[in-house]
């Protein structure tokens, strides 16, 4: 199990909130003011926050635009993870992956299975790596975020989280998980 060690320093990331939704304004988008609450909560940086309509093109076109920025490290993107004919969020993103994040669409599943059953299926949440800029998305609603977050994203967004995170990734500058020690042995690890 993951935890967080105290010798570890925290390393802020800068973030971007996209809220891929057809009726949805800033007003009413709790999705994405629990996202960016959580966020800043967590001691990162909210760079940019945008709302489009569930179309292909259009939310591959703000990713695009984030990935290539320097200050942008995470990409949360809510909405648009259903089986509706307007739900294109995952075929927006895929294509975008340098490597697709397999386990975390898995672990999203499991976690949401716990509250709301079978119906988790529905759910095609995906996350990538594109242009050293991680991508996670998630089904609009506020508790599904809320899930994606607390009990995903929160940790693997956090450098001292041990044995391993994402940190190291995206900013190289701050170092690699150091959670094993080196026997001395060539290859060896304990």
């Amino acid at each position: 199990m993951a935890h967080v060690h105290a010798d570890a320093s925290f390393v802020p990331l800068g973030m971007a909130v996209l809220t891929v939704s057809d009726t949805r304004g800033f007003d009413a988008d709790g999705s994405g003011d629990l996202l960016s609450g959580r966020l800043t909560e967590a001691g990162h940086d909210l760079v940019a926050r945008c709302i489009v309509p569930d179309d292909v093109y259009r939310i591959r076109a703000v990713v695009s635009e984030w990935v290539v920025r320097d200050d942008i490290q995470a990409i949360l993107v809510n909405g648009g993870t259903g089986f509706t004919p307007r739900d294109t969020t995952p075929e927006a993103l895929s294509p975008l992956f340098d490597k697709a994040i397999d386990g975390y669409g898995e672990l999203f599943r499991q976690l949401s299975f716990a509250t709301i059953g079978s119906s988790t299926i529905q759910s095609r949440a995906v996350a990538g790596v594109a242009n050293r800029t991680l991508i996670f998305a998630m089904p609009g609603s506020p508790k599904a975020c809320a899930t994606a977050w607390d009990g995903i994203i929160k940790a693997q967004l956090d450098a001292r989280t041990r044995p391993c995170n994402f940190v190291a990734m995206v900013l190289p500058e701050a170092g690699r998980c150091t959670s094993r020690q080196s026997s001395g042995r060539a290859g060896a690890v304990i």
